[in-house]
């Protein structure tokens, strides 16, 4: 017998749509990276980028569980003496959404150039409206 191995020109990609309002960030973000990786497909390869196309809108309506609102802090650095920046997630999902969204989502990819292609198949949008009408994403949904 022979090992079947999947080549880039075989694999089928699809687009899903996922409405966020009311999910829970970290159930949310788990599930559609294990779709961003291709873990969902039963010729699954560690080494290849197998994965789906994934738009989510309505970030702005995730909730956090907990304390995380106020204990979570996202830090960043200017790359100048004194930069080092702090916001809260309250200010995050505030002001900018999507980017606490795709923040999670990419912690949980592989930190490598396989994980940087998988991370381009993501696109967050705070609101309803998606600019990815024409792939005709289907509606994907998450189990809450």
């Amino acid at each position: 017998m022979k090992t079947y191995m999947p080549s880039a020109k075989n694999i089928e990609r699809k687009w899903y749509v996922v409405d966020a309002t009311g999910l829970t960030m970290g159930r949310l973000t788990s599930q559609v990276a294990s779709i961003l990786r291709g873990k969902n497909k039963p010729e699954f390869t560690p080494f290849m980028d197998m994965g789906d196309y994934v738009i989510i809108v309505n970030a702005s309506k995730i909730k956090f569980t907990g304390k995380k609102l106020e204990q979570k802090v996202y830090t960043t650095h200017t790359g100048q003496p004194g930069g080092h920046r702090e916001t809260s997630a309250r200010d995050m999902m505030a002001k900018h959404p999507e980017l606490a969204v795709k923040h999670a989502i990419k912690g949980m990819l592989p930190k490598n150039a396989l994980g940087r292609q998988m991370f381009s198949k993501l696109h967050v949008y705070a609101g309803p409206e998606h600019e990815q009408q024409a792939q005709k994403p289907e509606v994907l949904v998450i189990k809450a």
